[in-house]
């Protein structure tokens, strides 16, 4: 990681560590549940857009690259200019993009 990227923040390493760590440990478990629970779901899989994003969001989040927030948040953005239309009484919004033949739709 360069240092333009890696000196950006006003704490130390070992202040962030001391400061969030509980936090973001709490959240881990979160996500962990989270899977557990898919695993356990009755069905086969369903290969579903959204855990399909996730798990790439995962990917992401356990490389050693810089800017993974943002890699994260482009994963699950949708950059299209059409307006979502609300069907079953959804607004539309689902929080990542749904992949039409490798295309994101």
């Amino acid at each position: 990681m360069s240092d333009q990227i890696r000196n950006t923040c006003p704490q130390t390493q070992q202040q962030v560590i001391d400061t969030y760590f509980m936090e973001h440990r709490a959240k881990l478990l979160d996500i962990a549940a989270y899977l557990d629970r898919i695993d356990r779901g009755r069905g086969e899989n369903p290969n579903d857009f959204r855990d399909v994003a996730f798990r790439k969001a995962l990917a992401v989040l356990s490389s050693s690259e810089p800017n993974r927030a943002k890699k994260i948040l482009e994963l699950f953005s949708d950059y299209s200019d059409e307006i979502p239309q609300s069907a079953h009484g959804m607004k539309g919004a689902m929080g990542a993009v749904r992949q039409v033949s490798g295309v994101r739709e």
